[in-house]
Parts: structure tokens; C-alpha cells; sequence
């Protein structure tokens, strides 16, 4: 009998903060006390960007008069302060975007390299013993240096390769439950329209993520208008060949609810209204010109500790120091409630013919799409 009442954006106060900054300083120094000991341990480690990554992004900030500085090896600082330099802009959260995503993903690893997003010559996670087994690997490997022995956990090479891989996996768990709880919220909503923002840009189309609900869909490239559309990966963009239409990361549109599929947990957006400083385009056939499907973007994930300090605009520091471990970027909670009486029957979807391949095979959107890296 229950139904979605909303779905709230979690909300962090300085209480959560504190206790943040306590947990980072724990995980600092017992990988600080294993590595002292020279014991064996799963470390969580961050690499910097791909030298791909890191010129993508050059390109993209260039054409904002950006620069990345660090050379071949940025630090997190250069990170820090290039955030510093877009601070307060119109275009300042589609630059942190873009930032984010030329990071690489954090994992397990007995080889410490460190930590770039942190800023740590050495991290590990220490904090969670009941439901991360890394962290209860690190309070064995703890208690038998206590009692001077050595704890023989196995191949640490192949637990850091296993506890990185059942973190996806239950990540993507996670990320596959939100998504059909928010398609059966936004189910009899079919027809109705919402202000959005573009969250992803992919050769098939935009992902949008709609105000105050907290959804993501597909607006598919075939809904853009009479044109043919070239995707620019590095720009994050999609451009109509004929009119000049220009689609890209951060543009605000106002689209259109036109289907919701439970079964496969996605969403499909129409244009309710032009761009107004794109101009208007008629609705018809659309393709793209360059082939292929990219990796679906990442947004909304957390940032975590990929670049806590980079995220909320505070400077790095050594490993010695703290530094804030973020909170899911645009993380929300489900609000249910029970309802008497009988239910309230939903809308179906407008007649209208049956939807590409294209769309159905869509990649995730990026509420489900396993990407960004995390603490």
C-alpha cells in the first residue's frame, strides 16, 4: 500500500563534517601505522589523471582560457586551484564536471602510491570493520602488530583486486534499486513537464536531470530536431550540422515526460521547449555522424575521496593534515508513505510508436552508470 511520497536531497550539516574529518584522520593514521610497521596492508589509492584524460581536459579548459598547471604530473593543489579560478562563474558547475571526471577511480591495493583526490602520501580505510572487509583486514593487521606477530592474510595483490571489483558490484546494486524506485515514482507522470539540466552528453542523445525530483532520463538524439548532429566528446557537446544548434554539458532545457519503463529502469524525455539561445528546431529524424557509443559520462556520483578537497573548494593538504571526505554529489533519499482507500490508477503513456533500438539499449544514466571514482 505504500507509495513515494518525494524524493529529498540529503543535506549535510557541520555535525556530519566533524565526524567526516575524525574518520579521515583515523583511516590517516592507521595507514600511517601499518606503513611504519612495514606491514602488509590494503591501501586505498588514486591515481592521477591518464595522460588521455589530462588532455582532454586542457583541451576543454583552454576554451575558457583555463590552464592546468603541473605539467605531466598535475597534484591535486593544481586542481584545487583551477576550482579556485571558476569559482562563482555562470558555468562553474560545468567546469567542476568536467574536472571530476578526468579523474581515475580509487581501488585496493598493497602497493601505496597514495592518494591524489586527498591529497595522501597514505590512506587506507580503517573506519568500517562491519560492512567493509578491507577494513576489518586493516584491524587484524593492527592487532598482530599489537601483539607482535604478523597477520598472513593471504595474496594481498588479489584482495585488493577482489574488494575493489564487490564494490562495484554493489555499488551498481545500489544504483540499480534508486533507479527503479525512482521510475515507479515518476510513472504516472507521463505527459507532465520539467526544467532540467544536461548531465551527460553521449553520441545518442542527452541525459537530463530534472529539478527538485532528483531524476535523470534520455532525451535521444531522434527528439533534437530536422538535423544531423555531430557528437564532440571533448567539448561534451552535440552540434547540428545545418542549424548550428549547439547541445552541451550544463545547457538548461525544459523537456518533456514521454515514457517510463519499470522492467528496464530508464526514463525518456521529448523537448517541450526550445533552446533559447540555440534557437528553435523542428522536431523529426535526427542522426549522428560519428559512430559508436562512448562510455555513458558520470554525474551525481559521489566524489568522495577522488577530490574531497577539490569538490568543496578547499585547498589540499599532506597526508598529515585532514581533509573533508565529500558527500555524494547530488545524493538523495526516498521519502515512501502509506496510502488507504484505492490506489490511485497511473497514467499510461500517449499513443505513440514503439521505441528505437537505440533508445531500449541505451548506456545507463548516470544515477546507474558505475563511473566516478569514490572514497
Amino acid at each position: 500500500n505504500g507509495k513515494i511520497e518525494r524524493i529529498e536531497a540529503v543535506v549535510r550539516n557541520e555535525a556530519h563534517r566533524i565526524i567526516e574529518e575524525c574518520m579521515l584522520a583515523a583511516n590517516v593514521c592507521a595507514s600511517d601505522f601499518l606503513k611504519g610497521h612495514e606491514h602488509p596492508a590494503l591501501y586505498r589509492i588514486h591515481e592521477g589523471p591518464t595522460p588521455e584524460k589530462l588532455e582532454a581536459l586542457r583541451t576543454f579548459m583552454g576554451e575558457f582560457g583555463f590552464g592546468v598547471g603541473g605539467g605531466d604530473s598535475p597534484h591535486a593543489k593544481d586542481y584545487g586551484k583551477l576550482l579556485e579560478q571558476f569559482r562563482g562563474r555562470p558555468d562553474e558547475q560545468l567546469l567542476q564536471t568536467v574536472l571530476l571526471r578526468s579523474m581515475q577511480q580509487a581501488v585496493y591495493s598493497p602497493d601505496n602510491i597514495g592518494h591524489f583526490g586527498l591529497a595522501y602520501e597514505s590512506y587506507t580505510h580503517f573506519t568500517s570493520p562491519i560492512r567493509r572487509y578491507p577494513d576489518l583486514l586493516i584491524h587484524r593487521a593492527i592487532k598482530a602488530v599489537l601483539h607482535g606477530e604478523k597477520y598472513k592474510a593471504g595474496d594481498w595483490q588479489e584482495l585488493g583486486q577482489h574488494c575493489s571489483i564487490t564494490e562495484r558490484r554493489a555499488d551498481d546494486a545500489t544504483r540499480d534499486v534508486e533507479a527503479w524506485l525512482k521510475c515507479y515514482y515518476m510513472q504516472d507522470k507521463i505527459g507532465e513537464e520539467f526544467d532540467g539540466t544536461v548531465a551527460g552528453v553521449t553520441s545518442f542523445g542527452l541525459f537530463v536531470a530534472l529539478d527538485g525530483v532528483y531524476v535523470e532520463g534520455l532525451l535521444h538524439v531522434t527528439e533534437l530536431g530536422n538535423d544531423y548532429f555531430n557528437y564532440d566528446k571533448a567539448r561534451h557537446e552535440m552540434a547540428g550540422e545545418r542549424t548550428g544548434v549547439r547541445y552541451r554539458l550544463g545547457d538548461r532545457l525544459r523537456v518533456k515526460i514521454s515514457r517510463v519503463d519499470l522492467e528496464t529502469s530508464k526514463i525518456d524525455f521529448v523537448l517541450a521547449a526550445p533552446l533559447a539561445a540555440s534557437g528553435a528546431v523542428a522536431e523529426g529524424e535526427a542522426k549522428v555522424v560519428q559512430g559508436g557509443r562512448p562510455s555513458r559520462p558520470q554525474v551525481g556520483r559521489s566524489v568522495s575521496d577522488i577530490a574531497a578537497p577539490i569538490a568543496t573548494g578547499r585547498k589540499p593538504r599532506p597526508a598529515v593534515g585532514k581533509s573533508p571526505a565529500g558527500q555524494k554529489a547530488g545524493s538523495h533519499k526516498v521519502v515512501s508513505k502509506k496510502t488507504t482507500g484505492k490506489k490511485t490508477p497511473t497514467k499510461s503513456a500517449p499513443a505513440k510508436s514503439a521505441p528505437t533500438k537505440s533508445k531500449s539499449s541505451r548506456k545507463k544514466p548516470a544515477s546507474q552508470a558505475r563511473k566516478s571514482p569514490r572514497k
